[in-house]
């Protein structure tokens, strides 16, 4: 179903991320900097194209940037690396489908705040076609119900578990992590109650607080995150070619010591780089939509352009990143398919960069430091997601109630086993995906209608009335506003 999306949208949009890519480029990283862009909204409810990209973002930048790569590797192998950006460049157009129409059916909730999301485009988009009023109604519950379980998996049980692993393991206070507390350590329950602590803070504040905070920090992590893998991927220069050999071979020759069993070797690395794919960059999930919608740009095109932009920016720059890190460095084996010893999936990328920076551990550190920035900025955008299903499902007065439990489940992935916060995280994104993708391509050919139309103003130069709103009354409201 989410490559068969992606393929679907891409043939339709005459492959857009690669036909129209000067486009989008421009329209994106090519205004960064510009006011429209960065400056923030005096508009109540909206932010700045620039805090919705940096909250996407940080909901998306998470463990799968590190953890998930490294798992997708030493459980597919570096062939798992090809079938991620595979499922990277068709969930483009499913980020970008999905952001359209989440900005055709937003509206305004009682506090004055957009609210959009797939729940809506599947409410006022596919239940509009006859005989579909009520299992667009069912789907759009079940949709937000997925969502309230996948942020209490993806969006903290699975972050808050990685960072506890890594800091844990880069910072050991052996005072603390030698006294057995809740299945777990007191180390780990305090590690946990200060991430709780922390998340509280920000996240009760609402959403332009999580988009402050995310703006400035989802930029600076990632430019870290990315430096730091250029010294070590460039210290293993020699290493590079073979790595990139390793990536096309192995996703679809497996490497000799499992040769035996080659078709399930290569099953496997599809299953392991789609699963961390989707894991990472959340394209099909209908998550990020959530807080595209909230943007101050009028034109549904434009911020749907922000989402190819933000499945590019978090899998084919971060993941690859990490993906090379491990495969020049030798933390994973290209011959063998060993890793390194004494570490884990987990833990891979630490031991990488500790490899090249070993005094006191200090590459140890800074994986643990940027995985902590990567998995709570994480934690803080699928607040967002988590809040606005519970707004659809109970109203808007109630949300507080939803953000206490999403913080409370931070301590349950503090103490719990990797493996069980991966599953977890895995099966909720499969269940949010159904109702979402189905919502996409029965809403697909509007998806064509409102890029058309944004092709023909824009580029044509045509004389055409723009769509941007389902609803009468915000489309005379936006197109009021078009050039503001």
């Amino acid at each position: 179903m989410l490559i068969g999306t992606g393929i679907i949208v891409t043939l339709g949009t005459k492959v857009f991320q690669v036909s129209h890519l000067a486009l989008w480029w421009k329209s994106t990283i090519g205004n960064l900097f510009t006011k429209k862009v960065i400056g923030h909204s005096k508009e109540k409810g909206t932010i700045s194209p620039f805090q919705a990209l940096c909250t996407a973002l940080a909901a998306t930048v998470g463990t799968g940037n590190i953890a998930g790569v490294a798992t997708a590797i030493c459980l597919g192998g570096a062939g798992a690396v090809f079938w991620m950006w595979v499922a990277a460049f068709f969930g483009m157009m499913t980020n970008y489908a999905e952001n359209v129409l989440g900005m055709y059916f937003r509206r305004r909730n009682k506090d004055g705040e957009w609210s959009g999301g797939a729940m809506y485009y599947i409410t006022d988009g596919l239940g509009k076609i006859k005989g579909m009023k009520i299992p667009a109604k069912i789907l759009a519950i079940l949709f937000c119900i997925f969502t309230l379980l996948a942020s209490f998996g993806i969006g903290s049980m699975g972050q808050v578990n990685k960072i506890v692993a890594n800091v844990a393991g880069a910072f050991d206070v052996q005072a603390l992590s030698s006294i057995p507390m809740m299945g777990s350590s007191l180390y780990n329950v305090l590690l946990g109650a200060v991430i709780m602590a922390l998340t509280a803070l920000i996240t009760l504040g609402g959403l332009k607080r999580i988009a402050n905070v995310a703006e400035k920090l989802v930029p600076f992590m990632v430019v870290l995150f990315v430096c730091g893998s250029i010294v070590i991927v460039g210290i293993h220069y020699d290493a590079i070619l073979p790595a990139f050999k390793a990536i096309f071979v192995n996703a679809f020759t497996p490497i000799a010591a499992v040769g035996a069993i080659a078709g399930e070797a290569v099953k496997t690395a599809m299953t392991q780089g789609f699963k961390r794919g989707v894991f990472s960059n959340e394209a099909g999930l209908g998550s990020s939509v959530m807080v595209h919608s909230n943007s101050n740009i009028k034109e549904p095109v434009k911020q749907g352009m922000w989402g190819i932009f933000e499945v590019f920016a978090d899998t084919m720059v971060v993941c690859t990143m990490t993906a090379l890190v491990l495969l020049t460095s030798g933390a994973y084996n290209l011959e063998t398919g060993a890793i390194l010893e004494g570490y884990t999936d987990a833990t891979l990328v630490a031991g990488a960069f500790n490899q090249v920076f070993p005094w006191g551990g200090i590459g140890e550190k800074f994986i643990a430091i940027a995985m902590f920035l990567f998995a709570f900025t994480t934690v803080l955008g699928w607040s967002h997601y988590g809040s606005k299903a519970w707004e659809y499902l109970f109203g808007t007065k109630t949300t507080f109630i939803f953000k206490i439990i999403h913080i409370i489940t931070i301590m349950f992935g503090a103490v719990m086993t990797s493996s069980l916060a991966w599953d977890l995280s895995d099966t909720f994104n499969g269940f949010m995906m159904i109702p979402n993708l189905i919502g996409v391509v029965v809403m697909f050919p509007l998806v064509i209608k409102i890029t058309n139309n944004y092709i023909n103003r824009k580029i044509k130069n045509k004389d055409e009335a723009p769509l941007l709103s389902y609803d009468p009354q915000i489309q005379a409201e936006q197109s009021a506003h078009l050039d503001d």
